[in-house]
């Protein structure tokens, strides 16, 4: 598979005929690089941070870098924090929360077969 070359006088693909390799040998993705040293301190700062806050995200993770005197933008946090399973905690939505001052209507209608028009009107003041 050495000799196979993108730039030959014959096509990849028939380079890979003639030496009995699979085009998916060639065309394999390369190796992830390795983190460097500013990486790595990187990984432990936001580690250090993340667990006295866990809800702190990349926004926050950022500004707090920042603060300590490193010059890193959103991005580059949110890929080191993917790197290390790290995710801020953000609060739900709470829209089925009920309020317990409000009172919870019956549906009157549940089990009534309505076989004809005008059998049932309904309004909606809502």
């Amino acid at each position: 598979m050495g000799w196979v070359e993108a730039a030959g006088e014959l096509s990849v693909v028939r380079q890979c005929e003639l030496a009995g390799v699979s085009r998916a040998t060639v065309y394999r993705p390369r190796e992830v690089e390795r983190p460097g040293e500013d990486d790595l301190t990187l990984c432990a700062l936001i580690d250090e941070e993340f667990t006295r806050h866990p809800f702190y995200g990349s926004r926050r993770m950022v500004v707090i870098l920042k603060r300590q005197g490193w010059l890193v933008n959103r991005k580059h946090v949110q890929r080191l924090m993917r790197m290390l399973g790290l995710a801020g905690m953000a609060p739900g939505a709470g829209t089925a929360v009920q309020h317990p001052g409000h009172k919870v209507y019956p549906y009157l209608l549940r089990g009534v077969a309505i076989v004809r028009p005008n059998h049932v009107w309904s309004t909606d003041i809502t």
